[in-house]
């Protein structure tokens, strides 16, 4: 009987072990996520701090695969040394996680200064190229949020680009896409996102930095879970 609940314990130790693994692969590809898109976002912005809590949610992904292999070799083997290492190592990671859930907020709370700051300056950089990244940048936003300038496809006629186009059109990349032979013209406004940049990037940007706040305190309550029913298997092995 004290046996069948030894096996019994082992079995539910290594099951927890496994979601730990889990909870790692999800948490790098969160992490991995938010590194891809700010790349299309990251002319607008230009702290690179911004960044932190998307490198420490892989970071903690890393050490929970860590974790889930100490704590499966040290309970097939019935290690004492292996399990404290394993409570250590968990300690730090839900430090780590609270740490990712204030720096998230901190830095999500910062994101709208940084693209009011910088979205003029990006703006008056584009040239209308593919071989400038100021002005991919531009492009991708526009085709992607479907907007238009700054707060509205008029703020065009302020860049340098307009300017010197002298042509009284805006980007093809500002004509909505159920438009045929748009050409960005201000004289057919109506062929045109109406709605501007800024408002929007601010608020992708937000909610890709919500993404990792969730994924941080989602894992460390289910990590606080797990990590009771794993304290209550080891007692029954004992």
């Amino acid at each position: 009987m004290g046996q069948c609940g030894i096996t019994s314990s082992k079995t539910v130790l290594v099951f927890l072990n496994l979601i730990f693994w889990a909870a790692a692969g999800i948490l790098c590809y969160i992490g991995a996520y938010v590194f891809i898109t700010y790349d299309d976002y990251d002319h607008f912005f230009e702290d690179v701090y911004t960044l932190i809590p998307a490198v420490i949610i892989i970071a903690v992904g890393t050490l929970l695969f860590i974790i889930g292999l100490i704590g499966c070799c040290a309970t097939i083997r019935e290690s004492s040394c292996g399990l404290a290492t394993f409570a250590a190592i968990l300690l730090l990671v839900f430090v780590t996680e609270c740490v990712v859930v204030v720096l998230g907020y901190i830095y999500r709370a910062k994101v709208e200064d940084e693209v009011n700051h910088s979205i003029q300056k990006v703006y008056n950089e584009y040239n209308g190229t593919n071989t400038d990244a100021p002005s991919r940048a531009i492009d991708y936003v526009q085709r992607q949020l479907h907007c238009c300038g700054i707060h509205n496809y008029s703020d065009w006629r302020n860049t340098r680009w307009f300017k010197e186009s002298k042509n009284n059109s805006v980007p093809v990349s500002c004509c909505q896409p159920n438009i045929s032979n748009c050409t960005g013209t201000l004289t057919r406004p109506a062929d045109l996102y109406q709605e501007g940049c800024e408002a929007l990037v601010v608020k992708k940007l937000k909610e890709i930095m919500m993404y990792v706040i969730w994924a941080a305190l989602t894992f460390a309550s289910i990590q606080v879970r797990l990590t009771g029913l794993k304290g209550r298997g080891s007692s029954d092995r004992s």
